[in-house]
């Protein structure tokens, strides 16, 4: 009873003070986080379906929308960059434009398994995180796209597959009335050269037809030494309006390349702050570089595998695109919606897998000595200065060494996709309901292939290779143990392919009971077969003397099959009331599961994944004025039985040990997002998370039978606390608008036992954009203002139950990336 008074008092406050009477001239058009986007006004097309039209402040779930002019503004060099905004959602875009991490309402799947990536409505890609293969690798954001709307829990998984923390749906730009474009033209202090383009034009009887999209090249800010980004991508759509009936065909073919960041030396300094190792750049710095730009590795079978990391992750996308709409009588609605891709996805990276002194590596490797007959001690030398001996002490400031896994993954894709609805509005007494009865088909075919060698490297900037050798007392070099600075070759080996078959019949229904008093809901039945071979493997010795060839990881030619199929339910229903077109109370009740998909057999087929269920729960108020818009939501997560893979990096052997695990989380949290808009010239504009996320029953036993008990524990990466909060200011009568944006990232961990901590954080960053006239813009940011080293994740080839980094001084992590400089100029016509 009390908290229904407190509720009351808030609103009839809020409805005291927010409507002063220069409210309607203190909302400024332009202003960044405001217009559009966090106006509760705006149509709402996400997590929903049927013949009405629904406003943000009339939903009875959480939703973020970010209008064109907020992205222009935020400038977001990623697709996960682009959504830390959003309450509830952790974003981690540290690894460059593509391979970001999101966790949402405390799932606790990273990459993008939480959460569904939508373009116009359906996914871009049917399992967001398939084996290796996120939904962001395959998408990039361009001006060809007008806004996005966020739906966070709620019906999102009544209505898409894999969505069961939410859905996050990249709205293209509509042709208007009349012929318009843009042209926009970026420049960057690490060598980003890029260029956007969209036009759109009536072409006669009801035909619309648009064309856009972007290229670009770039250094990178932590620059390997090679163009780190470069491609593109464009775009075509036609459309047709018949008044009662809707048509468009859109073609999109991407041909890009983005580097994969990876984890740098760090370490704890006697001032307890934490940067990178002396010697290296934490701020610039990668440990790829021209020495590890192009390699020729041996496979098994003696042929070449070419792994070069200047492809980093190449995507070579054709996706086409069909809508359809009718309305054949009032209050009746059908819509189709049909998508084909076929990818070409290649992913290569330096993967920092252990780091270490060099007078520890040789020692661990003593026992080598035996195989060269006269010699009294073994050295590191570098590949490309055979005479240049490795100083063990202090080489590079610090005398460490990375056994750096060079990873080459090959993933083509084909896939399917249709939803169909058919919608129907109709009367019952005095209430009514809109009704959907909705159909999706999903068929996937993926191919998966990887293989892997091991490096030896210095800790620089674009780390060098070293050989093993052993010398004699006069320092002769009598027998080297690596290959050209290889380690072992073939420590990974995978080949498989795939097919998959997914259907869905969904039902939703939105009662409007009174005017003030709407309830919907609704159930989802979704089906899944997988089907497919994977490659069993054998270890090749291809030369006994050459350490490197000896315990080749290769197939052996024979296939085991896997024919699997999954079914689940899934249930939503929600309540709305509203006290007025502006303000609002909702409550939500989702049971969501995540179903297996062909990414849980890319490297076995006897793997045993299970569905994984939850429980969601939110209640929310909703408030929106031209002085205030406020949205608070309280949500509880339980994750049952969430699958995740324990993989370390073993020093001694060379090879990678990955281990299934299980647990059930359970997550309590209350989401804020607001905008206060006091004068014309200044708004604030501010998100912030508080959950407490924590593992339930998680207990492990190691292959040494030793038990462990992890129940209670954090949940890996995420934070309790995140924060966002954003000043603006207009001036010259809104022509020149100015904004900077602090964030604050709470302490998180690396493991599942919480040995590892990932301290606090906050970064800044500072926009601006100058209205030179009505076509005439100029935009420029500055990037991570304070040059944070915040760490956003620590190195999970260590191991995520038990990290082996625990109590080290020195180990390997992913900061944020360093202090970049943009600028932009854009001409509309």
């Amino acid at each position: 009873m009390k908290s229904l008074q407190m509720t009351s008092s808030i609103f009839a406050l809020l409805c005291a003070v927010s409507t002063p009477a220069w409210a309607e001239e203190a909302k400024p058009a332009d202003a960044a986080e405001a217009q559009p986007g966090q106006n509760g006004a705006d149509i709402v097309v996400t997590g929903r379906a049927g013949t009405g039209a629904r406003t943000k402040s009339e939903t009875s779930y959480s939703i973020t929308s970010i209008g064109e002019e907020a992205l222009r503004l935020q400038a977001p060099t990623s697709v996960t960059e682009a959504l830390k905004s959003v309450p509830g959602f952790w974003v981690e875009a540290s690894g460059g434009e593509a391979s970001g991490n999101i966790r949402a309402r405390g799932v606790p799947v990273d990459g993008f398994g939480s959460v569904q990536l939508l373009e116009d409505g359906i996914p871009v890609q049917h399992d967001p995180a398939l084996g290796y293969l996120n939904a962001d690798q395959v998408f990039r954001l361009d001006e060809t796209i007008d806004r996005i709307e966020v739906v966070r829990g709620g019906p999102a998984s009544l209505f898409y597959s894999n969505a069961p923390a939410g859905a996050i749906n990249f709205i293209p730009r509509q042709v208007g009335d009349h012929a318009e474009g843009l042209i926009k033209m970026s420049v960057g202090a690490d060598n980003l050269y890029r260029t956007d383009i969209w036009v759109g034009a009536p072409i006669g009887d009801g035909w619309k037809a648009a064309v856009g999209g972007f290229y670009r090249s770039e250094g990178g800010v932590r620059d390997p030494g090679f163009t780190a980004n470069r491609g593109g991508q464009v775009r075509a759509t036609i459309s047709k309006d018949w008044g009662n009936a809707k048509f468009s065909f859109d073609a999109k073919r991407m041909d890009d390349i983005v580097a994969l960041y990876l984890g740098i030396p760090m370490r704890t300094y006697p001032d307890g702050k934490i940067r990178a190792v002396p010697g290296f750049d934490g701020h610039e710095g990668t440990v790829a570089g021209p020495e590890t730009q192009l390699v020729k590795m041996i496979q098994g079978d003696g042929s070449i595998y070419k792994f070069d990391n200047s492809l980093g992750t190449q995507v070579k996308r054709t996706q086409l695109t069909s809508k359809f709409e009718i309305e054949p009588v009032d209050g009746w609605k059908i819509s189709n919606t049909s998508r084909y891709t076929d990818t070409q996805t290649q992913r290569n990276g330096v993967f920092p897998n252990a780091l270490q002194s060099a007078a520890s590596l040789l020692k661990q490797n003593a026992g080598l000595l035996g195989q060269a007959p006269g010699a009294t001690a073994l050295q590191l030398r570098y590949v490309t200065a055979p005479s240049q001996i490795y100083d063990t002490a202090n080489q590079n400031g610090n005398g460490l060494v990375i056994i750096g896994g060079l990873r080459g993954l090959t993933l083509p894709v084909k896939e399917f996709m249709s939803d169909t609805r058919v919608a129907h509005r109709f009367a019952m007494g005095s209430t009514t309901h809109d009704i959907t009865f909705g159909y999706y088909f999903a068929h996937i075919d993926e191919d998966f292939s990887r293989y892997s060698s091991t490096a030896l490297l210095d800790v620089q900037n674009n780390s060098r290779l070293l050989n093993l050798v052993a010398v004699d007392a006069t320092g002769k070099v009598l027998k080297t143990f690596t290959d050209n600075g290889i380690y072992k070759y073939g420590y990974e080996w995978e080949d498989a392919h795939g097919e998959q078959t997914t259907h869905a019949l969904y039902i939703s229904d939105e009662w409007q009971v009174t005017p003030r008093l709407r309830i919907d809901g609704g159930v989802r039945w979704e089906t899944m077969r997988a089907r497919g071979a994977v490659g069993l493997k054998k270890t090749v010795n291809l030369d006994p003397n050459n350490p490197a060839t000896s315990s080749i990881i290769t197939g052996s030619g024979l296939y085991a099959n896997y024919d699997k199929t999954f079914s689940h339910a899934t249930l939503t229903g929600g309540v709305n009331y509203q006290f007025n077109r502006a303000a609002g109370l909702f409550a939500r009740y989702t049971y969501a599961n995540r179903m297996p998909s062909l990414g849980n057999y890319v490297t076995s087929a006897t793997a045993t994944p299970a569905i994984q269920t939850m429980h969601l729960g939110e209640i929310g108020f909703k408030y929106t004025s031209p002085l205030i818009d406020l949205y608070a939501t309280g949500f509880w997560t339980k994750y049952n039985n969430v699958a995740f893979t324990n993989y370390r990096f073993d020093l001694n052997t060379g090879a990678s040990v990955t281990e299934a695990r299980f647990a059930d989380t359970q997550t309590f949290g209350v989401e804020l997002e607001g905008t206060l808009r006091p004068t014309s010239w200044f708004d604030l504009s501010a998100t912030a998370t508080l959950q407490d996320p924590r593992y339930k029953g998680l207990t492990y036993t190691d292959a040494a039978g030793k038990f462990y008990n992890y129940d209670g524990k954090r949940l890996i990466r995420v934070p309790t606390v995140s924060l966002r909060v954003v000043p603006g200011v207009n001036l010259l009568d809104g022509k020149l608008r100015v904004q900077a944006s602090w964030e604050y990232e709470g302490k998180r961990y690396v493991d599942t036992a919480n040995s590892v901590r990932l301290p606090a954080y906050g970064t800044i960053n500072l926009s601006a954009r100058a209205q030179i006239n009505d076509r005439l813009s100029l935009y420029g940011y500055v990037d991570n203002l304070n040059n944070s080293l915040g760490l956003t994740e620590g190195n999970p080839r260590a191991g995520e139950l038990q990290n082996s980094d625990a109590g080290a001084n020195t180990f390997i992590a992913r900061p944020l990336i360093g202090r970049n400089y943009r600028a932009a100029i854009m001409y509309k016509f």
